[in-house]
C-alpha cells in the first residue's frame, strides 16, 4: 500500500503532493458484526477541502470527502478507481479497506476561517458516501456540519445512508443560516436488484423514509433516481414503481441518471454481471461500446419516461425554485438537452 501519492486532487483522479504520510496512518479492525471483515486506515490528512478539476464540468468547485472506500459496496461505484492510487484492490478492497480522515472536522474549520476562503459552496457525498457505516463509529460529519454552520457556509449532501437522520437537528440549524441541500439516491425500489447491486446500503424504502423526515422538518429533499440500470431496472413498470414511491415520500424533485461505467467500476460491474446475468454481457458490451456512457437515444428515452411519470405523480426535475442540492454534470459527449450524469454513481 502506498500513501505518499495521495493529494487533495487525487479524490478526483490526480495525484500530486502527498495528502498524508505513512507515519500518520493507524490501521484498525473491529470484531463487531457490522464491521467484521472491514479494515479501517485512520489517517491525519493534510487537507480536506478539495478543488474539483475544471475539466470535470462539475457545477461546484469544492468538495469534502472524509472517507475513501465505501462499505455500501455498490457494484457500479465510479470511485473504485481511486483505491488504485493506494495500490489497493478496486473490487473487494474498495468495499472493505476504508480510509478515515480522522481530523477532517478540525481541518475544515481551519480552512473556513482562513482569509483565502470566500464562502464557496461545498459538496459532500460526490466521491464516496459520507454517511456510510463507518460514520456511525467515527462521527466525523457532526463536526463537519457544525463548522459549516458556524461559518454560514453553503453546502450540499448526497447520500444513500439513513445515518444522516442522526444529524437532522444540526442540518436544521445550518439551514437557518445558509443554503443547505440534501439529496438521497434511490435508483429503483426492486428489492432483489437492491440486494445484489447495493448490498451494503439501507433498503430503498428506508432511504425514502429519510426524504419524508427531511420534508417534515422543513428541509426540501430531492431524489436522484440513480442509477437506472439497463435491462435490470429500466422496465416501464419498474420506473413507475420507483417514481410513485418517490412521490409518496414528499421529494421535491426526481432526476433520473442512467448507469455509467468508468474505468475501475466498469471491470468490477462487468465481472458481477457475468456471474449474475451472463446473458446480458453481450448486450452491455454493445450498449457501452462507445465509452462510459449509454447512448444518447437510451438516455433520452429513460429521461422522457421518468419525467412523464413525475408529472403524472406531481413532481418534477430539480429547478431554480427548489432547494439547492448536488446537481449532475453532463458527460462531455452529451448535448445540452441530454440527461445529466452523477459522478458518484
Amino acid at each position: 500500500m502506498r500513501w505518499e501519492n495521495l493529494s487533495p486532487d487525487s479524490e478526483h483522479g490526480r495525484a500530486d503532493a502527498a495528502l498524508f504520510g505513512a507515519e500518520a496512518v493507524t490501521t484498525r479492525t473491529f470484531d463487531t458484526p457490522e464491521f467484521r471483515g472491514i479494515t479501517f486506515h485512520e489517517v491525519r490528512a493534510r487537507s480536506i477541502v478539495n478543488r474539483v478539476p475544471g475539466a470535470s464540468r462539475m457545477p461546484f468547485e469544492w468538495t469534502v470527502n472524509p472517507y475513501r472506500g465505501c462499505t455500501h459496496a455498490c457494484v457500479y461505484c465510479f470511485a473504485r478507481k481511486t483505491h488504485s492510487y493506494l495500490d489497493l484492490d478496486t473490487g473487494l478492497g474498495f468495499d472493505s479497506q476504508i480510509v478515515v480522515k480522522v481530523n477532517a472536522p478540525e481541518l475544515l474549520r481551519h480552512r473556513l476561517a482562513s482569509r483565502s476562503w470566500h464562502g464557496e459552496h461545498i459538496a459532500m457525498g460526490t466521491n464516496v458516501d459520507c454517511y456510510q457505516r463507518a460514520e456511525g463509529r467515527y462521527r466525523l460529519m457532526p463536526g463537519i456540519v457544525e463548522a459549516l454552520r458556524d461559518h454560514a457556509n453553503p453546502f450540499s449532501i448526497l447520500t444513500k445512508g439513513t445515518l444522516i437522520l442522526r444529524d437532522l437537528p444540526l442540518l436544521r440549524q445550518a439551514a437557518d443560516v445558509t443554503d443547505v441541500g440534501v439529496s438521497v439516491s434511490v435508483g429503483f425500489t426492486d428489492e432483489e436488484l437492491w440486494r445484489t447491486v447495493e448490498p451494503g446500503t439501507p433498503a430503498p424504502e428506508r432511504r425514502l423514509d429519510v426524504v419524508r423526515a427531511f420534508t417534515d422538518a422543513g428541509i426540501g429533499c430531492g431524489v436522484l433516481m440513480a442509477p437506472v440500470i439497463p435491462f435490470l431496472g429500466d422496465r416501464p413498470e419498474q420506473l413507475r414503481a420507483t417514481v410513485r414511491a418517490v412521490a409518496a415520500s414528499g421529494a421535491t424533485s426526481v432526476t433520473p441518471l442512467v448507469l455509467h461505467l468508468r474505468p475501475g467500476a466498469r471491470e468490477w460491474f462487468m465481472s458481477w454481471l457475468a456471474r449474475h446475468h451472463p446473458h446480458l454481457v453481450a448486450r452491455y458490451e454493445r450498449l457501452y461500446a462507445e465509452g462510459a456512457y449509454a447512448p444518447r437515444w437510451y438516455q433520452r428515452r429513460i429521461t422522457r419516461q421518468v419525467h412523464d411519470l413525475a408529472r403524472e405523480y406531481g413532481i418534477g426535475p430539480a429547478g431554480a425554485d427548489t432547494p439547492r442540492r448536488v446537481p449532475a454534470p453532463a458527460p462531455e459527449e452529451a448535448e445540452a438537452e441530454l440527461p445529466t450524469q452523477l459522478t458518484l454513481l
